[in-house]
C-alpha cells in the first residue's frame, strides 16, 4: 500500500506507509515551502497523533518555522487559530472518517484552507526530491502551546445564531463525538445554546467506539441514546469534527445529504443569496433554493472542499458544502464545520417551530446511490469522453469528470485521484430510475474497453 497524497493531504497506514520519518520530512517539505513562518498544529484524538505531530513539528522547526500547539483540536478550530495568529500556514494530524490504524496530515494556507492542487503539488514536489531548505541554529525556536482553540471556535460559531432564542427552547440533545477530537468544542457549543447535553463516546482517546462512516449500520448507538433519552435530535461528529451526521427525534438517522439541506433552509430565509456545493452532493438543496426563491441558488463546484470555497468566493456565497454532512460558513472559516452545522440546526428548529422529521418532510426525497467500477486510468478519460457525447439529452457539467442533470434525476461519473476505479453517483425519484442511470453509465463504460 502507497502513501496516499492528495489536495486533501496525506493519509496512510501509522507503521507502514506512515512513519515518523515520513512525517517529519512533510513537515519539513511544508515548512521549505512556506519559507519558514509561524504555524499553528492541531490534532485528532489518535493513539498514534502525538508520535505523527512529533515528526511534522520537528521538519517544521527544521525548515525554520515558529510552531503554536493547539493540542487535540477539531480541524475548524485549526484552521480558525490559523487566521487568529495571522500564520504562514497550519498542519492538521487527522485521518478524518479513516479507522484508526491510519492517520494523516492536512495542510492549510494562511487562510487555514487547504492548498489549491499546484501549491500542493509544489509541496509533495519538494518532499519527493528531498529539496529541504534547512535554518541555521541560530534560527531554530520552541515551540509554544496555545489552549485557547476550542473557546474560540465556539464563540465563532455562536456569532451565527440568536443563542439566547435558541436556549429558550432548552433543547435535550444526544452528541456522539466518537472519542473524537470535537467532543470539548461541541458539548460547550450545545451548553452555551441552552441544551440539555447527553454526551457519549466524549472522551477523546481516539478509540472510536464504532465505524466513523456515517452510515445507518454504524450509527444504532447514538439512535439508540436519542429514544431512550427522549431527545429532540442526536448530532454525531467524524474523528476530526468537520462533519455531522444527524438523528432524528424518533431516533432515526436522517443521512448526511440533510445536513447541508436543514442549513440551507435556515441560510436562505435569513440570508438570502447564491450557496455553492459540489457536483456529487444531492439536488436536495436546489430544491431548498428554489423555495426560497429571489437570490437563492446554488453553483455546483468539482468534489473536494477547496474547491466549493473556490467557488463560494467567486460567486458571493456566504455558505456552502458537500453531502457528506459537511456546512461551510466563510463567517467562521473556509473549511467544514461541524459546530457550524449544529447551531444553524437548532436554530432553524427555533424558528419554524419544527421537529427534525417535520424539517425532513418538508424537502423533496431522493434516492441515492453510489457505486464503484475498476477502471484503468488510461481509460477514464476515453470514458469520460463517450459519456459527453452519448448523454446529450441532459444538462452537462464536465468540471470533474461528467455529471448529467435531467428533469427528473442526475448521475455523475468521475475517476478517483488515488485508485485506478470511476466512482458513479446517481439520484432520482426512485432506486430504479437512479439504478437506471448507473446502468447506462456502465454499459457506456464497457463499450469503451
Amino acid at each position: 500500500m502507497r502513501l496516499m497524497m492528495t489536495v486533501s493531504g496525506v493519509r496512510g497506514v501509522v507503521g507502514e506507509t506512515l512513519t515518523p520519518t515520513v512525517a517529519a520530512e512533510l513537515g519539513c517539505a511544508f515548512g521549505t515551502y512556506l519559507r519558514g513562518g509561524k504555524v499553528v498544529v492541531g490534532r485528532d484524538s489518535r493513539p498514534s497523533g502525538a508520535m505523527v505531530q512529533q515528526g511534522v513539528v520537528s521538519g517544521l522547526l527544521s525548515a525554520g518555522c515558529d510552531v503554536i500547539l493547539l493540542g487535540i483540536a477539531s480541524t475548524p478550530a485549526t484552521a480558525l487559530m490559523v487566521r487568529r495568529h495571522s500564520a504562514a500556514g497550519g498542519v492538521v494530524i487527522t485521518a478524518s472518517h479513516n479507522p484508526v490504524i491510519w492517520n494523516g496530515i492536512k495542510f492549510l494556507t494562511n487562510e487555514g484552507l487547504a492548498p489549491p492542487p499546484e501549491q500542493a503539488e509544489r509541496i509533495f514536489g519538494i518532499y519527493d526530491l528531498k529539496a529541504f531548505t534547512l535554518a541555521r541554529v541560530e534560527q531554530l525556536s520552541t515551540p509554544q502551546s496555545d489552549p485557547s482553540a476550542a473557546n474560540a471556535h465556539v464563540e465563532a460559531a455562536l456569532a451565527l445564531v440568536d443563542p439566547a432564542l435558541v436556549s429558550a427552547k432548552a433543547f435535550r440533545v444526544v452528541l456522539d463525538s466518537i472519542n473524537g477530537a470535537g467532543g470539548v468544542e461541541g458539548k460547550m457549543l450545545l451548553e452555551r445554546l441552552g441544551c440539555e447535553v447527553v454526551h457519549i463516546n466524549a472522551e477523546a482517546n481516539g478509540r472510536f467506539a464504532h465505524v466513523p462512516e456515517p452510515l445507518a449500520e454504524n450509527l444504532t448507538q447514538p439512535c439508540e441514546a436519542v429514544t431512550a433519552k427522549q431527545a429532540v435530535a442526536g448530532f454525531v461528529q467524524d474523528p476530526d469534527a468537520d462533519r455531522l451526521a444527524i438523528v432524528d427525534e424518533n431516533g432515526v438517522y436522517i443521512g448526511e445529504e440533510y445536513t447541508l439541506a436543514l442549513a440551507a433552509r435556515y441560510m436562505f430565509a435569513a440570508h438570502p443569496g447564491p450557496a455553492a456545493a459540489n457536483l456529487s452532493t444531492s439536488r436536495m438543496i436546489d430544491d431548498v433554493a428554489a423555495q426560497a426563491g429571489g437570490a437563492c441558488r446554488v453553483y455546483r463546484s468539482p468534489v473536494g472542499e477547496a474547491n466549493v470555497v473556490a467557488v463560494m468566493k467567486e460567486h458571493g456565497c456566504q455558505f456552502g458544502g458537500e453531502g457528506n454532512g459537511g456546512i461551510i460558513d466563510l463567517r467562521v472559516g473556509p473549511v467544514r464545520d461541524s459546530l457550524v452545522a449544529m447551531a444553524l440546526t437548532l436554530q432553524l428548529m427555533t424558528l419554524t417551530g419544527k421537529t427534525i422529521s417535520q424539517l425532513v418532510s418538508d424537502i423533496p426525497r431522493y434516492v441515492m446511490i453510489k457505486q464503484k467500477f475498476e477502471c484503468e486510468k488510461d481509460r477514464i478519460a476515453r470514458v469520460l469522453e463517450a459519456v459527453r457525447s452519448q448523454c446529450e439529452d441532459g444538462q452537462i457539467n464536465d468540471s470533474d469528470g461528467v455529471r448529467v442533470d435531467y428533469a427528473d434525476a442526475w448521475v455523475h461519473i468521475r475517476g478517483s485521484n488515488t485508485e485506478p476505479i470511476v466512482r458513479i453517483i446517481a439520484e432520482a425519484p426512485t432506486a430504479d430510475r437512479a439504478n437506471q442511470l448507473i446502468d447506462r453509465m456502465r454499459q457506456i463504460m464497457d463499450a469503451t474497453a
